[in-house]
């Protein structure tokens, strides 16, 4: 993918202040789009636009729930007004407990489902009338393996996942007519921030060597949203070499 293939594009990328988010936000910007950085964690989402405008690339940071409705249409909105329009949603914003389900609390599995599947379909509700308008654009769902296998200690994340899938499937079919791709990007381990809680709750961290670097992936998130606009990718697949959850 050349450089400025995404140039005049403008990009909503959540989870932007750290992890794949992150470098989602700078591959695309790298590529020439505009892009709004999008976290829960305002600073951070303020940091990752500060580094991309000093690449000399443009960005806007807004801090948001994903979970939360109206602060995805307040998101939204922002975006709208500093660039008239929104060609590429990527929704990266993650979370989970690893935690079994007699010890995890309603709250718990409220906020994995609220963050990994119903974020995503807000963000999504909120694009889909701008996209239509425009004649087209792109949304991609990060998934994860564990949209495809089950462990223990996991039950609202495999949910959530599965139900991602599930989802971008629908909306796939429902975008068709519209121009409107979704492709559902489906990561091995990465090796982000994302295992930093793992010790406190008793779990032994992963053989970094096991990981992959974000920004393959996002590299295969920006090439997936350049593609011609005959063509969809609708599931990618991408582990590291030496995955340990796959096959």
């Amino acid at each position: 993918m050349t450089e400025h293939q995404l140039a005049q594009k403008i990009a909503l990328v959540t989870g932007a202040g750290s992890g794949l988010g992150e470098a989602t936000a700078r591959r695309l910007a790298a590529a020439g789009a505009c892009v709004t950085c999008i976290d829960l964690d305002e600073e951070r989402a303020r940091s990752t636009a500060v580094a991309i405008d000093a690449s000399g690339s443009r960005a806007i940071a807004v801090g948001c729930d994903v979970g939360d409705e109206r602060a995805v249409q307040t998101a939204v909105d922002r975006t709208l007004q500093t660039w008239n329009r929104i060609d590429i949603a990527v929704n990266c914003a993650g979370v989970d407990y690893v935690l079994g389900v007699d010890e995890m609390t309603v709250a718990q599995w409220d906020r994995v489902i609220g963050v990994n599947l119903r974020g995503p379909f807000l963000i999504a509700k909120a694009v889909f009338p701008v996209m239509k308008q425009l004649g087209g654009g792109d949304i991609v769902n990060v998934a994860s393996t564990a949209a495809l296998r089950a462990w223990g200690n996991a039950s609202a994340y495999h949910a959530s996942k599965w139900g991602l899938v599930g989802f971008s499937r629908g909306l796939g079919v429902e975008g068709r007519a519209d121009g409107i791709r979704v492709t559902t990007i489906i990561p091995g381990g990465m090796n982000t921030h994302w295992f930093d809680r793992f010790p406190e709750q008793g779990i032994p961290l992963p053989d970094q060597g096991n990981l992959q670097d974000p920004a393959n992936v996002a590299d295969a998130i920006a090439y997936a949203v350049a593609l011609p606009r005959g063509s969809v990718m609708q599931e990618m697949l991408i582990t590291p070499l030496s995955e340990t959850s796959w096959p």
